[in-house]
């Protein structure tokens, strides 16, 4: 089982908060999530297989070409940005320097 503490440091390198019966869920959960990969990693063979990147193959699907259309200015971006740096969007923080 992962630690409450270990959860709890991520959650304030992540800047966010939660309450204490949620990481009980969050340590339940991780312990089913666990256990699933103890289970996948008993497949025999395991190693072997290709990783998959979609669920399920589907060669029907036809992509189009890329186009190239009407785009926007930097300056009509930043139109009604709130902040900005240096013609760039300034958004909060959401993960702590020390991750």
């Amino acid at each position: 089982m992962i630690e409450k503490e270990k959860l709890q440091d991520y959650a304030h390198k992540l800047m966010f908060d939660m309450k204490d019966e949620e990481y009980k869920t969050l340590q339940e959960e991780f312990a089913v999530i666990l256990k699933q990969m103890d289970l996948i990693g008993k497949i025999p063979n395991i190693k072997e297989v290709e990783p998959m990147t979609f669920p399920f193959k589907n060669t029907d699907a036809v992509l189009r070409e890329d186009e190239v259309g009407d785009y926007l200015t930097t300056g009509e971006v930043l139109e009604n940005v709130k902040h900005q740096i240096d013609d760039q969007v300034k958004v909060p923080r959401v993960v702590d320097e020390d991750v």
